[in-house]
């Protein structure tokens, strides 16, 4: 039963994604396609035929209910409304759409679905009666599938004893063809199944018989289309083919069989005489094609003809907590060769062929690395289509015009950062739209912009980390008010006239903090944010704001592409162990005094290139004990990260080596580690612990400290 609710939860929340996206879409063209309005009935329908399978009857009965509304408007086509009937649809779809959801949600947490929902099925009937009203034909009264179901197979079924072989099992239909089509092993839910192709193939308006013909009351047909498989009986090869292609769309399914049935054949009108070999196909199964005959090509009886499932059911869905265990034991393989490979035991020895096979292992690890890797990696997509709901509703609430623009929303990231960012994306774009955007046209219009606001939600990749951006045109933030407002909380630490604009607007991060003077259902500016900052750093990101008064913000999410393996060189400073990502490095070298210049505030500063880079060093900024404080005693690290490059002056290079990432000690965020440019740490091959460098954030220490 658990495999069960998983599957269903899964299949639900997939089509309810779905439905959101076609919602906002034709919202945004303000009415509904023939298209779209087959996929609604679709959606409903499976919806509520799984719902009632596993006797979730709330669910069941808000979806009939759609069902019942699109029925009508399917039959009738949306030309039958007139332009607030169609608004009215609107606002009753994401009102029924959030009703679903609830109750999904619901069974997700275990909790007991609502007893009382008359209000949303009065508001579905409502409408569906005022648009009917008009005279034509109303699908209140009727169910969906009256007008649309096939013909259920013959009362008078009589056993089938004289079909071949090939038909065994078949219902006794007069139609003449048959596909016979086999689910995958364990997928579950076969009767649920055999009924989504059932409404598939509605929705091409061929006739055609099914059977067992109640696998959406009964679902103890799952048993039989097991054992039988799902038969389809069809009237001609044009409906096959057409049928054939529907199957194709389709998941779960394993293979199909195209059958002749010859009692139909049997039993059509003779019009001419038979040829010898039509009749030979009353008789028993067909021999079976010989071997030989099909090396050579002739071709397999026109009676049975098998096809394998389509490249696209080679998709399966996988437990995250598989991929998790997947991914550790990958990153303890990583450290285990690393260890084998710089065992003391071996040095000094020559292992020429040890060495060779070491070499071929480091390129087998590296590849499983990436599949595993590769496993986890989702896009951003799902994420960001969800805003789409988010600002359609503020939109409607707060009367303003506002549109969201998505970039890159095809950027990949690991499962895990993705789940925990959506609710971080959400606050700031809320936030955006209710504090940032200006509350009227008139407004926006003086200030010189477009009179229709704009939020741009963006991501992209640099190195290994993606930056997410959420830009909005609106007023800006203030710095004099937040500051103000800071003070009169009491929560500066410094006089106020020491506060740089950057850290002015830090303060919007702190607990409970906002510049919105009034509580509204969608807060203001700043409350909550703690609450983003402490959610995005728990997966080793950073956020930052900035603002330009009467022009607009832009919150900064930086996110780590993946908390697991990553390429890095491992260095010494003192007795301390580094590791700086491959990705940030662009060149090591090793310098004299004379070629270090200062610059105007006494910064070390030296030449790459033709440009000039400030010099850090590491254990000045780390307070490290070192011998090697003379700069051509040690090796400059010419490193990157974003805007940002310099050097780190260090000790020594121990090379390069995969390092398995793992996250610092969440005791250790109150000590603001990460903004001192550690990122995280590693387990070496030998035991020991180097600390991860963020280069970024490396930058950002160095020049507040100094």
């Amino acid at each position: 039963m658990d495999n069960m609710l998983e599957m269903y939860l899964y299949e639900t929340n997939t089509l309810m994604e779905q439905l959101d996206e076609l919602l906002i879409e034709a919202e945004k063209n303000s009415d509904f396609t023939t298209n779209d309005v087959n996929e609604i009935f679709r959606i409903m329908h499976t919806i509520k035929g799984s719902s009632a399978m596993m006797e979730f009857s709330t669910l069941m009965e808000i979806a009939h209910h759609i069902e019942d509304l699109f029925f009508y408007i399917r039959e009738n086509g949306m030309d039958s409304l007139d332009e607030s009937h169609k608004n009215d649809l609107f606002n009753l779809m994401f009102q029924s759409t959030d009703a679903l959801r609830g109750e999904v949600e619901k069974i997700e947490n275990d909790e007991p679905l609502s007893t009382n929902i008359d209000s949303i099925i009065k508001s579905i009937n409502s409408f569906l009666e005022k648009i009917s009203s008009s005279g034509e034909k109303s699908s209140a009264d009727a169910p969906a599938e009256a007008a649309s179901a096939p013909t259920a197979p013959p009362a008078d079924k009589e056993a089938i004893a004289a079909i071949n072989q090939e038909l065994a099992g078949c219902p006794d239909s007069k139609l003449p063809y048959f596909i016979k089509i086999h689910f995958e092993e364990g997928s579950g839910m076969e009767n649920l199944r055999a009924f989504m192709i059932i409404t598939a193939l509605k929705e091409i308006d061929i006739p055609f018989e099914y059977y067992p013909s109640d696998v959406e009351t009964n679902s103890d047909t799952a048993e039989s289309i097991i054992d039988n498989g799902f038969f389809v009986a069809l009237s001609s090869q044009e409906d096959v083919d057409s049928a054939v292609g529907i199957l194709k769309e389709q998941n779960s399914i394993q293979a199909y069989e195209v059958i002749e049935n010859v009692h139909a054949k049997a039993e059509a009108p003779k019009q001419e005489a038979p040829a010898p070999a039509a009749q030979k196909s009353v008789d028993t199964s067909p021999a079976p094609v010989p071997a030989e005959a099909a090396q050579k090509g002739s071709p397999a009886p026109a009676a049975a003809s098998t096809h394998s499932a389509p490249v696209k059911q080679s998709l399966i869905s996988v437990n995250l907590s598989k991929l998790d265990s997947l991914v550790a034991v990958v990153g303890e393989i990583v450290i285990t060769e690393s260890m084998v490979t710089s065992s003391p035991d071996l040095q000094n020895l020559k292992l020429d062929n040890f060495m060779k096979s070491a070499r071929q292992l480091r390129k087998l690890t590296d590849d499983l690395q990436d599949i595993a890797m590769s496993l986890r990696m989702v896009p951003v997509s799902g994420t960001f289509q969800k805003m789409n709901r988010v600002v359609r509703d503020m939109k409607k609430k707060l009367n303003k015009d506002v549109r969201l623009t998505l970039v890159g929303e095809n950027t990949e990231v690991d499962k895990t950062i993705v789940d925990s960012i959506s609710d971080p994306i959400m606050h700031i774009v809320r936030n955006s739209v209710d504090h940032g955007i200006e509350e009227t046209r008139e407004e926006r219009i003086a200030a010189g912009k477009d009179p229709q606001g704009e939020v741009i939600l963006a991501a992209s990749h640099t190195g290994s980390e993606v930056i997410i951006t959420i830009t909005d045109d609106g007023r800006g933030m203030d710095t004099e008010k937040i500051l103000e407002k800071a003070e009169r909380n009491g929560i500066l630490t410094k006089p106020a006239s020491e506060y740089s604009k950057k850290e002015i607007l830090s303060l919007l991060m702190l607990p409970g903090f906002s510049t919105n003077e009034e509580v509204t259902e969608f807060s203001g500016r700043g409350v909550g944010m703690d609450v983003v900052k402490k959610n995005v750093e728990s997966v080793g990101g950073t956020i930052s704001i900035s603002s330009e008064f009467g022009q607009g913000s832009v919150t900064t999410l930086k996110i780590p592409l993946t908390m697991a393996i990553t390429d890095g060189m491992e260095i010494s400073v003192g007795k301390s162990l580094f590791t700086i990502p491959i990705a940030n490095i662009r060149q090591s070298l090793k310098i004299q005094r004379d070629e270090v210049i200062l610059d105007a505030g006494g910064n070390e500063i030296v030449k790459c290139l033709g440009e000039f880079y400030p010099i850090i060093r590491v254990h000045e900024l780390y307070n490290i004990e070192t011998e090697k404080t003379n700069i051509e005693d040690g090796i400059l690290i010419w490193v990157e990260s974003a805007d940002k490059s310099f050097c780190l002056f260090v000790d020594e290079l121990l090379g390069e080596q995969q390092v398995v990432v793992k996250p610092l000690p969440s005791y250790l965020n109150s000590f603001n580690i990460k903004n001192s440019g550690i990122g995280g740490c590693t387990l070496l091959g030998d035991g020991n612990i180097s600390l991860i460098l963020d280069i970024g954030n490396l930058y950002a220490a160095y020049h507040t400290q100094y």
